[in-house]
């Protein structure tokens, strides 16, 4: 039997970092949000397979689309699940998602031989605040301002005051 054990010795843990940017376009009658673009430069340390490695960055990114524009848990009164099961249950899809361009500075952590770090993380938590912040870029030449996720047409015709 052989055991073998690694501890971190110059942080308690690695962390990747990234920007992200959304293009978007906001129906003002119908409080429709329609993804355009959105971009991603992500440091994930030493890339190992490029491929294998965009394709996480842009599963992670549809991730957090589907936490800012689609995926709510509903209750009713007597707190049931209205929504429990996938034919119910917002997630977002291949046809609602723009072209996600993927790109990588690679700055190879100390921490491992390797030098990698991890690959999705940022992209599920950059991208809601890109996309909620592409939303209210728009909105602002109608004063209107929507914080609330998932960010549903009803919600933006209640900022617009249409509704």
């Amino acid at each position: 039997m052989v055991t073998r054990h690694y501890a971190q010795r110059d942080y308690p843990f690695v962390f990747t970092n990234g920007v992200q940017a959304s293009y978007v376009e906001v129906d003002v009658d119908t409080g429709f949000v329609r993804l355009l673009r959105h971009w991603v430069v992500e440091d994930c340390g030493r890339v190992l397979n490029p491929m294998l490695v965009d394709e996480q960055i842009r599963g992670a990114v549809v991730q957090g689309i589907g936490g800012v524009l689609y995926e709510e848990c509903l209750y009713d009164d007597h707190g049931l699940m209205r929504n429990g099961s996938m034919a119910d249950y917002l997630v977002p899809m291949a046809f609602e998602m723009p072209d996600i361009e993927v790109a990588h500075i690679e700055t190879p952590t100390r921490t491992s031989q390797l030098g990698a770090k991890g690959a999705g993380e940022a992209g599920t938590a950059g991208a809601p605040a890109a996309v909620l912040n592409a939303i209210n870029d728009a909105l602002r030449p109608f004063g209107a301002h929507v914080s609330e996720q998932p960010v549903t047409p009803e919600k933006v015709l209640r900022a617009l005051g249409r509704i």
